[in-house]
């Protein structure tokens, strides 16, 4: 049996998703069973959804139709709500680690909801070592707590050098979602 390793992706650079279905593609093409959760996404908005599910890869979503970005600016009780939907995700998460039937699971955006108190950072920490030894799993998003980062057994540093979005460009389907 192989020891399943912890990954951290963050930074302010793009990139960090992109590195994780990257990862899930090659563990599909290795028949390995994955498991995608995304918590700050919903399936409606994220391109890459359909394509991994398309290729066995099962997709978890907190469920929400709510753009969340920038977390600042959102009312208390809108953020109330996501914390509740991700904290929902994290237990379905939970229950189907356990049938211990995957070889790697993605918690994408997972570290903005840590940053931004969405999800308690003790909580993770605990699932990731309470995790089949086997299971590889990948954290993604700006903002990994140090915590996480001094677990993991990679992190990556994302770095933005030039970004689109100073030159006032939004983001584009396809590309950026």
């Amino acid at each position: 049996m192989r020891k399943g390793l912890i990954q951290v992706y963050t930074g302010e650079g793009k990139g960090k998703t992109t590195a994780a279905v990257g990862q899930a593609i090659r563990a599909g093409g290795r028949n390995q069973k994955v498991l995608f959760a995304q918590f700050l996404k919903n399936k409606e908005g994220s391109g890459e959804t359909r394509i991994l599910e398309g290729l066995g890869v099962k997709v978890m979503t907190g469920g929400g139709k709510y753009r969340v970005l920038p977390l600042e600016k959102l009312p208390q009780k809108k953020k109330e709500e996501i914390k509740s939907d991700l904290n929902h995700l994290l237990e379905r998460i939970k229950k189907e680690i356990k049938k211990k039937e995957y070889d790697l699971l993605v918690l994408d955006e997972i570290n903005v909801a840590l940053h931004a108190h969405l999800v308690e950072e003790e909580a993770i920490l605990d699932f990731l070592r309470a995790k089949p030894s086997s299971l590889e799993i990948v954290l993604t998003g700006r903002g990994a707590p140090p915590s996480l980062s001094r677990m993991a057994h990679l992190v990556s540093e994302i770095i933005k050098t030039k970004h689109p979005y100073d030159q006032g460009i939004d983001s584009r389907i396809g590309i950026d979602y």
